[in-house]
């Protein structure tokens, strides 16, 4: 699945969290929401941070609301994307829960990377 395709699909399946999801589809979207919200969100705090003259304080806090807004936009389709990766795996999607947990989230980002089991499973 290329990146557009992968973006593309993850968007129109908003809110869907039954089905499964190839790592590709998973990666890319995770991609994506690192660059349209992470790195705008690195900027204005770097703004920020650096406290010049000239408003540029006032900027950076601009953009980096703005990106605040878009990450929380993205809240529920990554986290539907997630839940559609572990089902691939063939895992509940409420091992979600351990993103809540400190250091045990490592846990789950080893489900996301290890391929999918071939043909039906309990999640399609």
């Amino acid at each position: 699945m290329s990146f557009g395709t992968a973006v593309s699909t993850c968007l129109k399946k908003y809110g869907t969290f039954s089905g499964r999801a190839k790592r590709s589809e998973f990666w890319f979207f995770y991609l994506f929401t690192v660059l349209v919200s992470g790195i705008p969100a690195g900027i204005g705090a770097g703004l920020v941070a650096s406290g010049g003259s000239g408003g540029t304080s006032s900027v950076g806090a601009v953009i980096y609301g703005i990106a605040i807004v878009i990450s929380l936009a993205f809240v529920i389709p990554t986290l539907a994307v997630g839940c559609r990766r572990l089902h691939d795996r063939g895992q509940s999607g409420w091992w979600q829960l351990l993103l809540l947990v400190p250091c045990a989230n490592i846990v789950l980002i080893i489900f996301w990377a290890m391929a999918g089991k071939d043909g039906e499973n309990a999640y399609g």
